[in-house]
């Protein structure tokens, strides 16, 4: 019979599996958009004040949403890559807000921001990489 504790690992785990598949499946064409494509994400910086080197920004973001989201399906460096990812999502929603879109059109950003703190907080579980190797459960 599964155990409380084991339910709640088995539920980390499907969440990570899930939120970093479908991340990594969100950056992948952003990674494979090229320079042109970095550099219009990247501009998305300039809400928060920094107006230099766009196209590295739009880099940065979309290798952290494809490899975070990797990370995060393993539960391998989940709490850097739930942190890098945090902020990623802190500045779609900044985007959002500048733009005036409605909730309809940033409660995706927004969730994956509370899911991201969630696990951030949590741990990956011991249904995964760090605790393998790490024996880190929270």
């Amino acid at each position: 019979m599964a155990t409380k504790t084991n339910l709640i690992h088995l539920g980390l785990l499907i969440l990570r599996i899930g939120i970093g598949i479908a991340f990594f499946f969100h950056g992948l064409p952003k990674i494979m958009g090229g320079t042109e494509a970095w550099m219009g994400i990247g501009s998305t910086m300039g809400i928060l004040g920094i107006n230099f080197a766009p196209t590295f920004w739009g880099f940065m973001a979309a290798f952290a949403e494809t490899a975070g989201g990797l990370l995060l399906a393993l539960g391998l460096f989940l709490r850097p890559a739930a942190l890098i990812l945090t902020f990623n999502m802190i500045v779609a929603l900044s985007m959002h807000f500048h733009a005036g879109d409605s909730f309809m059109v940033y409660s995706h950003a927004l969730e994956a921001l509370i899911i991201f703190i969630s696990l951030f907080i949590s741990g990956a579980g011991k249904y995964s990489f760090d605790y393998k190797y790490f024996k880190k459960i929270a």
